[in-house]
């Protein structure tokens, strides 16, 4: 199996009926703004850098912006966000993201989601996040990834689940743990519209995040200190 054959696999998952009907109806009745576009409708493949040592999990596709355009954090507010700061820290060529041809391409990291299709409320249903689980471990089996940036709770939970930790740590922006075996975990709070527009996550925030990421690598040339961001102590630095 490779990425692209996963990928189309991915796209044509029927697999939760909830999902399946929300993201065809979305499709169809359109957003005022997108009303002349074609939306994708279907689960959304991951994208990014095959040699990717880093995986940004997010939670699920924006009913209007991935559930449109194909891609994660393309063609939303949340993708503005995201985008500028991996533009900043030297993981994307652009610092915007509006659709799947803008000749947007990731270096060193891969951008996917723990659930593949726009859920009602932004809410999946532990069902659906079960089903869905498996498509991110056989991402994982085919990335070098050393790092997944967890995108908030539900994302950190699902990477969790995908290692079988127990007791869960907690979540928290700026959050460390390095599971037995597996790539280490990073916490950052979701570029959300009610996250950034409140001031809860701030540029110089994210991007504390994903420079930590980038530098825990093993193309790190030392050992990083802690970074002393957000309101948890890390379970288990990373090594």
């Amino acid at each position: 199996m490779t990425l692209a054959g996963l990928g189309k696999e991915i796209a044509s998952c029927r697999l939760c009926p909830r999902l399946v009907e929300w993201r065809e109806r979305v499709a169809r009745e359109k957003k005022a703004a997108h009303r002349d576009e074609t939306y994708w409708g279907r689960p959304v493949p991951g994208f990014g850098d095959p040699e990717a040592k880093v995986l940004l999990l997010g939670l699920a596709p924006a009913a209007h912006g991935a559930n449109r355009t194909g891609r994660y954090f393309t063609g939303d507010r949340s993708g503005d966000f995201l985008f500028a700061a991996l533009h900043r820290t030297g993981f994307s060529n652009s610092p915007v993201s509006r659709t799947k041809d803008d000749g947007v391409s990731l270096d060193n990291l891969w951008i996917s989601a723990a659930v593949r299709c726009a859920p009602p409320d932004n809410k999946p249903t532990p069902a659906e996040r079960d089903n869905c689980l498996p498509f991110a471990a056989r991402e994982l089996a085919l990335l070098p990834v050393e790092v997944i940036v967890c995108l908030g709770a539900f994302a950190w939970d699902a990477a969790l689940r995908l290692h079988h930790v127990r007791p869960k740590p907690k979540f928290g922006h700026g959050a460390e743990y390095q599971a037995p075996s597996g790539p280490a975990l990073l916490g950052s709070y979701h570029p959300s519209q009610q996250n950034t527009f409140t001031g809860v996550l701030k540029p110089e925030m994210l991007d504390a995040v994903l420079l930590r990421a980038r530098e825990s690598t093993a193309d790190a040339p030392t050992a990083l200190p802690a970074t002393g961001h957000g309101d948890h102590t890390p379970a288990t630095p990373i090594q």
